[in-house]
């Protein structure tokens, strides 16, 4: 028998360190980067205080997630970590043991079974693809997605070498630091739940973002083609969404919110543009949350859904699509059904 899965809460993290774009163009001095917060839309990120880390991101995500949710750490039969970033103890990268033991063993959940996944910023959708696919079929009832990204360094190294508005390390002057988690579990109610999830990979172009760890400085470095990543990305989604639109036998234009990777605001309107020329139509509301957090990578999607839980903007029933583009280039969709979660959310005076 193949069950259906949703999801059932959310929980995020940020740090209470905020860093203003303002300030740090200003450091920069250079003049044709006066207009970076108008173009990217983002007017401060949290940042990673001493203490902070992946690791803590994610399971202070994980506690949140199960306050709104039903269930209790020792009922998680499932944990899967996505990040891309795995400090644990400031920027001291762990490999072993997995960062899912760690994030398991913090919050009591001992007896779920547990691994770690990289997929870049499509690390967490990526885990609700696997989630589900365990769900479907009968192993496991529940898991949980959790992420925590400590991608500020990434900020500070660029903050060191960028000297010219051309420098592909422009694009780490937009990362935000933020844990999320999300619990995925059975359901058989028809009208909720997750509709279609999927995934290509085009990699003639993974060289054009490429990560590593820094040799001369603390922390690792990126380094972007900004330009033509955001090109390719999003001529090369749109088969993609044709493909899960087709599969779920809805047209553009009943979608009632999309969510994008929140990149920069420039690349998510011109996104949106071309798709609705495309398609011809335009869904409900394009999200864009960047103003106050920025690009946090794998859990961007996830900070932009609590915030408009919060808000109270989501009703049960909307389709909401999640579309993530990510290094590599990985192009996925996450299309389901928003359900009785936004009774949990936005109640705290």
């Amino acid at each position: 028998m193949n069950w259906k899965s949703k999801i059932e809460s959310i929980g995020i993290k940020v740090p209470v360190k905020i860093l203003a774009t303002r300030e740090l163009i200003d450091k920069l001095n250079i003049p044709c980067l006066e207009k970076f917060e108008l173009l990217t839309g983002i007017r401060e990120r949290r940042a990673c205080s001493p203490g902070e880390d992946s690791c803590s991101l994610a399971v202070d995500a994980a506690i949140d997630c199960l306050d709104h949710s039903k269930y209790k750490p020792e009922d998680l039969e499932m944990i899967l970590s996505c990040s891309i970033t795995k400090y644990n103890g400031h920027l001291v990268h762990q490999y072993e043991p997995p960062l899912s033991v760690c994030i398991k063993n913090s919050i009591g959940a001992s007896g779920a079974l547990n691994f770690d996944i990289t997929n870049a910023c499509a690390g967490m959708q990526t885990g609700i693809f696997i989630a589900e696919d365990f769900i479907r079929r009968g192993v496991v009832n529940n898991c949980m997605i959790v992420s925590g990204e400590y991608i500020t360094c990434l900020m500070d190294h660029a903050m060191k070498t960028v000297k010219t508005p051309f420098s592909k390390e422009l694009a780490s002057l937009t990362l935000g630091d933020a844990g999320a988690a999300v619990i995925l579990d059975r359901t058989t109610i028809e009208r909720e739940g997750i509709v279609v999830s999927g995934f290509t990979t085009l990699s003639k172009y993974s060289n054009l973002c490429i990560g590593k760890h820094g040799r001369k400085y603390a922390g690792g470095f990126m380094k972007t083609m900004a330009k033509k990543i955001h090109k390719v990305s999003i001529s090369d989604s749109v088969p993609m969404v044709k493909e899960v639109l087709k599969k779920s036998d809805l047209t553009f234009d009943q979608i009632d919110y999309v969510i994008p990777h929140q990149t920069s605001r420039n690349s998510i309107f011109s996104g949106a543009n071309h798709f609705a020329k495309c398609f011809g139509q335009r869904p409900g509301q394009v999200v864009v949350n960047l103003k106050e957090y920025g690009n946090t990578a794998s859990t961007s999607h996830f900070l932009a859904m609590y915030s408009y839980l919060n808000e109270k903007r989501f009703k049960e029933g909307d389709r909401i699509m999640l579309l993530c583009f990510a290094s590599g280039i990985i192009i996925g969709v996450v299309l389901f059904i928003m359900n009785e979660m936004v009774n949990r959310y936005g109640n705290k005076n």
